[in-house]
């Protein structure tokens, strides 16, 4: 077989003015990641994979866990839990909770959601713990990082509290915050809650820390994160129309400057790239021989609909390539993947997608068979020997 590759010029016909380099975006942030979920599309990534202090973003992992909990039955959203005094004792942001007293799953998660509790997350671990220590609760959260493919993520408490080896990268955290969103879409919602007033307790904490929640600019997550060690941080999303965007981004100096470079993010985001169709699922991109078929070739086309997130400002063009093996030896099966199309934009992630036989091609019949064969000898020998023609050999008599 011929490796064959094919430039699909149709691609690109009439579904973007023009490409840019999504590197050209330069944020403030010492690391970033930022991910258009509705294409799978990395936009930015800036020391991403880098290990880091995750301040209160890393109560998500807590959080995940709880929110799995609750859908598997361990715990019940109503369930009232107790409060340790090693809860109790952690300073930072809190619940101002009692040690002694109980308080509801569903009370607690929206202590860790909206008012950042460091106590909540604790009373949360002890809960779900192995045996009933933060401790061994942060294990394992690092165990079910790893699961996920969070590789660059290490936990040694529920919350986020300072400690040498208390890690996460800004690419675990978005795929954290992605997996969020996807698997819990019931428990969502409680991160755009901008006010949790707990029994009354403290009036003056109520308010979520997320800065960009009211901003009009789509977001409706997650967490917010500080500590001198790490910085200003924000765990965020946003969702216009049918897009949805997730973004992480650490080591900033303020407050305000978090704000700010959020909703940048957030506007470049949604601004500068535009969601295309590139081409519809049923529709022929290439065409491969057959050999010894019923049928001398067989269309292929893309085996899913593809959408692509496509830069606006530079004048570059998409470049997609059909690449696939001919002749196909029959029989062929429809939906058979004989090849990919290999999809290339710059500065974005280069995407393949696999190239399907359109039909079915059975062996070709006896008569088929003898004029494949007939070929094959008009190749090799040339036009001298035909069907028709009967070729002799002189030989050489013994003796001579």
């Amino acid at each position: 077989m011929i490796r064959m590759s094919r430039t699909l010029w149709a691609l690109a016909i009439a579904i973007m003015p023009a490409l840019a380099s999504a590197q050209g975006f330069d944020t403030r942030a010492t690391a970033a990641w930022v991910y258009d979920q509705s294409t799978e599309t990395v936009l930015l990534a800036k020391n991403a994979d880098q290990p880091l202090p995750p301040a209160s973003m890393s109560k998500l992992m807590t959080l995940y866990m709880a929110f799995e909990a609750v859908a598997n039955g361990t715990l019940e959203i109503d369930q009232e839990l107790p409060v340790s005094q090693h809860a109790m004792d952690y300073g930072g942001s809190s619940m101002f909770l009692r040690a002694g007293e109980r308080v509801r799953v569903e009370d607690l998660l929206r202590g860790v959601i909206v008012l950042s509790g460091n106590d909540a997350s604790a009373v949360l671990a002890e809960a779900l713990s192995d045996d009933g220590t933060e401790a061994t609760f942060a294990r394992q959260m690092t165990q079910k990082a790893r699961s996920m493919g969070m590789n660059n993520s290490t936990f040694l408490n529920s919350n986020g509290w300072p400690a040498a080896g208390h890690e996460m990268s800004m690419h675990d955290l978005g795929i954290l915050a992605n997996r969020i969103i996807l698997d819990f879409p019931t428990f969502y919602p409680l991160f755009a809650e901008t006010e949790f007033l707990f029994d009354n307790r403290v009036p003056s904490n109520t308010q979520n820390r997320n800065p960009i929640l009211g901003l009009g600019i789509g977001a409706d997550g997650l967490k917010t994160g500080h500590t001198q060690e790490a910085g200003y941080g924000l765990v965020g999303s946003a969702k216009q129309g049918d897009r949805r965007i997730i973004f992480v981004i650490t080591g900033l100096d303020t407050a305000q400057a978090r704000r700010d470079e959020s909703e940048r993010i957030v506007n470049w985001a949604f601004r500068q790239f535009v969601e295309a169709e590139v081409t519809a699922e049923g529709t022929q991109v290439a065409e491969a021989d057959v050999w010894m078929g019923e049928l001398p070739s067989v269309g292929l086309r893309m085996a899913h609909d593809i959408s692509l997130l496509l830069p606006l400002d530079e004048s570059e063009s998409l470049n997609a390539e059909a690449v696939y093996n001919s002749p196909v030896e029959a029989p062929v099966a429809e939906g058979q993947v004989l090849g990919e199309v290999v999809i290339t934009r710059t500065g974005l992630p280069e995407i393949r997608v696999p190239l399907i036989a359109m039909t079915d091609i059975a062996p070709g019949g006896f008569g088929i068979r003898l004029q494949t064969a007939a070929s094959v000898l008009i190749s090799r020998f040339g036009p001298a020997i035909g069907l028709g023609d009967v070729a002799t050999i002189d030989t050489v008599p013994d003796g001579a």
